[in-house]
């Protein structure tokens, strides 16, 4: 279901900016998402968001409860997170964030009529990703949804994919190579 990426040079990306580039870190939950962006973005001087403060109370109130969202659910939040991939964009201003996207519709919702978003798609494991999800113990994100999750992830044709189980520091210098930021 995913592949090992430890180098980009099979990545063939062109870019001749950085400063209107929008990185979205994609993934299921307990890919690393948060702390990659966090990770990325403090490397970059770059503002960070993550998709998960812009839920609303009902929706993380469905997930902690192991509910998994309806796509009905996620519009809003879609449409939210586009208007501020957006925002960054027409102020010419780089931004990092972590998204799920799980699905080529959210992806194309979060990237609608934008020309400088890039997805980083973070896979690993699920074995790995159970592990992370049963260590965390204030997120809303717990073990029982990963199944869903992974049955609901399409694999983007579009994006960067990289071995979420390589380090933190690993992750950044792909990502940055890859994009040449």
């Amino acid at each position: 279901m995913w592949s090992r990426v430890s180098s980009c040079r099979d990545f063939r990306f062109v870019t001749s900016y950085a400063t209107d580039v929008v990185v979205i870190l994609m993934g299921v939950a307990g890919a690393g998402k948060t702390t990659v962006g966090r990770a990325l973005a403090s490397a970059l001087g770059w503002p960070f968001v993550d998709a998960d403060d812009y839920h609303t109370q009902e929706n993380v109130a469905r997930m902690r409860s192991g509910m998994p969202l309806t796509d009905d659910d996620r519009a809003p939040w879609l449409a939210a997170l586009h208007a501020i991939v957006a925002r960054a964009i027409d102020r010419r201003e780089p931004l990092v964030l972590a998204c799920s996207a799980l699905k080529a519709r959210y992806r194309d919702t979060l990237a609608d009529g934008l020309r400088s978003v890039r997805f980083v798609h973070l896979a690993a494991p699920e074995a790995a990703l159970r592990d992370r999800l049963a260590s965390r113990r204030e997120h809303f994100a717990r073990p029982n949804l990963l199944a869903s999750q992974l049955s609901a992830l399409e694999l983007p044709d579009e994006a960067l994919v990289v071995d979420a189980t390589l380090s933190i520091d690993q992750i950044v210098r792909l990502v940055r190579d890859a994009f040449g930021i």
